[in-house]
């Protein structure tokens, strides 16, 4: 009798624990200025809200359990290759950084950095710092114009050798990000996700989480298939697989290829359709709105 009065108390100790910090996240969204939340449109924020009514529960049902892997290696040598990495890193960079500040300010004016409020490990918030490319033009509603009619042509330059992107080493040396991991999520995404795919904080976020594992998805879904290379991640991260994902890491980097299309008027994660698949708002209209046709 004793022992279950004394389990009974254990578990709720850690209910109230759980709840103690999923309330304390959601105060810290509210309290704190989430930067960047003028790139959401009307359209958008409505159709996130009635695919997270109509299939997040859904979407939770159906999700598999994320095991994240704890080993020694996750918890002190990783940390250990960050600072070892990142620290040359923000010194060999800071001449180049310097450069490209002062280029950004005659390009697009002050400030120079973009700022927005991420999701890190744990759903502990940070600041990212990135330079801006893009300039602030927005409608007559008061929302930015496409990412693809506001990108500017050093802007460009930027993105595609993702120079705009050097100073996150400085996130990474501080302990906010790793080299390897998901990459790290604006509030306003992560709030739309499913429990499966929320498993990718287990871990801290990375500059690029290269993808390695290719999932099956009818829709084709480009956030489908990056959200679970990420919770792979999570449940398979080690020494190995940080190498090979640096090396992947290193070859992004140096493709011109890499982000030609990122400045294109892509698409935000909007939820998930009928299958329970992560969709963005464009494939949102060519699976709802074109059948309705």
């Amino acid at each position: 009798m004793e022992a279950t009065v004394m389990n009974d108390h254990c578990d709720n100790t850690e209910n109230k624990s759980a709840f103690a910090n999923r309330v304390s996240f959601e105060r810290k969204i509210e309290t704190r200025k989430i930067e960047g939340n003028d790139l959401v449109s009307c359209e958008e924020e409505f159709v996130a809200k009635l695919l997270r009514i109509k299939n997040l529960d859904y979407a939770n049902s159906i999700a598999e359990e994320v095991s994240p892997r704890n080993t020694i290696y996750t918890r002190v040598v990783k940390r250990c290759l960050d600072i070892l990495i990142s620290l040359p890193a923000c010194i060999v960079f800071l001449p180049l950084n310097i450069v490209f500040g002062i280029c950004t300010f005659f390009d697009v004016g002050n400030p120079i950095f973009y700022r927005q409020t991420r999701v890190g490990k744990d759903e502990r918030l940070f600041t990212m710092v990135k330079f801006r490319s893009m300039n602030e033009k927005k409608d007559a509603n008061g929302v930015l114009l496409p990412a693809a009619q506001r990108v500017t042509k050093f802007g460009k330059i930027m993105r595609k050798f993702s120079l705009d992107e050097l100073l996150n080493f400085w996130s990474v040396l501080k302990g906010d990000m790793s080299i390897i991991g998901p990459r790290p999520m604006p509030v306003f995404i992560y709030e739309r996700m499913n429990k499966r795919h929320k498993k990718c904080i287990s871990v801290k976020p990375g500059l690029e989480c290269p993808r390695v594992v290719s999932v099956e998805c009818k829709n084709g879904s480009m956030y489908q298939n990056s959200y679970e290379n990420a919770v792979w991640y999570v449940e398979n991260v080690s020494f190995m697989t940080d190498i090979k994902m640096l090396f992947l890491l290193v070859k992004m980097a140096c493709s011109l290829h890499r982000r030609s299309g990122q400045a294109q008027g892509a698409s935000y994660f909007v939820g998930y359709d009928d299958e329970g698949c992560a969709i963005s708002l464009r494939r949102y209209k060519e699976i709802y709105m074109d059948n309705s046709v």
